[in-house]
């Protein structure tokens, strides 16, 4: 059923963006053909898209975590800053360390990082009811800039200071040092081709994410939480607890994305690297329907679309920017049968109270 639901709203989106194309004066074949070209056409480019598939697999699995004890976590892309930076941080210190230890010890605080952003409004809907969309959201502006403050290069004009990540090499370009060499994520195969180990750290993490909602205590209270709060209160769990966290180990998980992507491809930091990674983390759940596997493979689809998007521009005029149109289809048709679902329940429970009210009226 899962793959059915994905399948459609991949189908789905695509006749709708072929239909936009159309009537913009565009080929649609052309366009696609060339995407498939960007993605897929040669063996770097392959790899390069594997390799873009890692963040897209953790943010995934972030929101899912999430969802799966009733929240919605908007704050990725905060966490997943928060994660760049602080695996930053640590992959410039210490050049005495060797890499089996540095290594490790930047990953971990890029998770911890990120675990921090997810845990403070995780504790807030815990301890106040703050609602989790509107702190996230918060939390991500918050997050731009301070990331974007760590590594500002300063102004001679205003006297303000440099950011205390700032590559005094750079002049006037806002980004951090290299990280040192012990630091990086080794190759699985090396230049032209370029897949890190980063790639299968994340497809690890999926499948322990599966164990822990599937195979454990934790992952049953977790859903039922989510699911029937109440129940979960009445049968002694610590929903409050659950909350926090649930939203720790999903901002651990957008942290670990933006670790993976400094350590691993830019070896820097700069505010621009980010990109939509962390929101479009969302759609990749939801097509992905909360199921690792699912997630795995809706990942890899973003990833085709974020490569193929300039040879797709170049082949068929296209501009890039369609592809944002493609996965906003996508993520409209995938959230179709949830929306429909719950218009269907309010239009039922209408109809019961307006039966309830005749039959009181009588």
């Amino acid at each position: 059923m899962a793959a059915l639901h994905m399948a459609t709203a991949v189908l789905g989106a695509a006749l709708m963006s072929a239909a936009l194309m159309a009537v913009l004066g565009h080929n649609p074949w052309e366009a696609f053909t060339g995407l498939a070209k960007g993605s897929l056409g040669t063996e770097r480019e392959l790899a390069v898209t594997v390799r873009k598939t890692a963040p897209f697999v953790l943010t995934g699995l972030s929101v899912t975590l999430a969802l799966k004890a009733g929240l919605f976590n908007f704050g990725t892309a905060g966490q997943f800053l928060m994660g760049s930076v602080g695996a930053v941080w640590m992959g410039i210190q210490f050049e005495a360390l060797p890499g089996w230890l540095h290594l490790p010890l930047a990953l971990a605080v890029g998770i911890g990082s990120g675990s921090v952003w997810g845990a403070i409004p995780g504790w807030l809907k815990a301890s106040t009811g703050s609602h989790e969309v509107i702190t996230t959201i918060m939390l991500n502006y918050v997050a731009a800039l301070f990331a974007g403050w760590t590594v500002f290069a300063g102004s001679s004009l205003s006297m303000t200071r440099p950011g205390p990540l700032w590559d005094a090499t750079a002049g006037p370009v806002s980004a951090s040092p290299d990280v040192l060499a012990s630091a990086r994520i080794p190759w699985i195969l090396g230049p032209p081709l370029g897949i890190h180990w980063g790639v299968a750290l994340a497809l690890l993490t999926a499948l322990l994410v599966w164990w822990l909602m599937e195979r454990t205590q934790f992952g049953f209270e977790l859903k039922t939480v989510g699911a029937k709060p109440l129940a979960a209160r009445y049968a002694g769990m610590r929903c409050g607890w659950t909350t926090v966290l649930a939203m720790t180990w999903a901002g651990g998980l957008a942290g670990l994305a933006g670790a993976i992507e400094t350590l691993g491809v830019h070896y820097k930091f700069a505010p621009e690297f980010g990109g939509g990674v962390g929101f479009e983390g969302i759609a990749v759940a939801l097509l992905g329907q909360g199921h690792p596997l699912g997630i795995v493979l809706a990942a890899l689809l973003f990833a085709v679309l974020d490569a193929g998007a300039l040879r797709m521009q170049f082949d068929s005029g296209v501009p890039s920017d369609i592809i944002q149109v493609i996965q906003t289809f996508i993520l409209i048709f995938a959230a179709a049968p949830a929306l429909a679902t719950w218009l269907l329940n309010r239009v039922s429970r209408t109809q019961r109270a307006s039966a309830a009210a005749a039959g009181r009226r009588a």
